[in-house]
C-alpha cells in the first residue's frame, strides 16, 4: 500500500491553509473556483508568470498572495 505524504501547510491571502502535498498553483487558483482572467500570483513576494502556474508545486510554509484586478471608474 502506497502512503499518502503528508499535507503541506500555507498561508493564501493571510489565512492559514492545509494542502496536499503537490499542489501546484493551477490547481490552488481553480480549487478556489477563480477565474484566471484578471488573477495575478505572488509566492514570497514574487510573481508567478501565469505560464509557470501549472507547473510551479507549493512547498510548506509558501507565503501565496491572489490578486484580483479590479475595474473602477
Amino acid at each position: 500500500m502506497t502512503e499518502m505524504p503528508a499535507p503541506i501547510g500555507v498561508v493564501v491571502n493571510g489565512r492559514p491553509t492545509s494542502l496536499p502535498a503537490g499542489t501546484t498553483v493551477a490547481t490552488l487558483v481553480d480549487g478556489l473556483h477563480r477565474s484566471p482572467g484578471g488573477i495575478a500570483v505572488a509566492i514570497g513576494g514574487e510573481v508567478v508568470p501565469r505560464s509557470a502556474w501549472a507547473g510551479w508545486s507549493l512547498d510548506d510554509g509558501d507565503r501565496i498572495e491572489l490578486l484580483g484586478a479590479v475595474q473602477g471608474g
